[in-house]
């Protein structure tokens, strides 16, 4: 364990970061997992109404580093491919 004032006050800041960014992540894939759900089951209104929120979610995380830029478009390409298949099948 750190000894220095500085060391001590560095690690307080990093625990306090790992946990913040691991409820995001939480977060983002409790998103992710409702849309994808929504989706499958037809249900194109609520996957509609939540597709803005978590875009949102994704674009804020991507911002501040949480995930990375790349994979923030990934995951919204994704779910935009989704939700257009499967409302022209429907």
């Amino acid at each position: 364990m750190a000894t220095h004032k500085s060391a001590l006050k560095a690690h307080r800041q990093t625990v306090k970061r790992h946990d913040h960014n691991r409820q995001m992540r939480t977060r983002l894939r409790s998103a992710l997992r409702a849309i994808r759900a929504a989706v499958d089951a037809g249900d194109a209104e609520t996957a509609k109404a939540a597709i803005r929120d978590t875009f949102s979610l994704v674009d804020k995380m991507a911002g501040k580093g949480i995930i990375h830029r790349n994979t923030a478009g990934r995951y919204k390409s994704r779910i935009a491919r989704r939700l257009t298949r499967k409302s022209a099948s429907a």
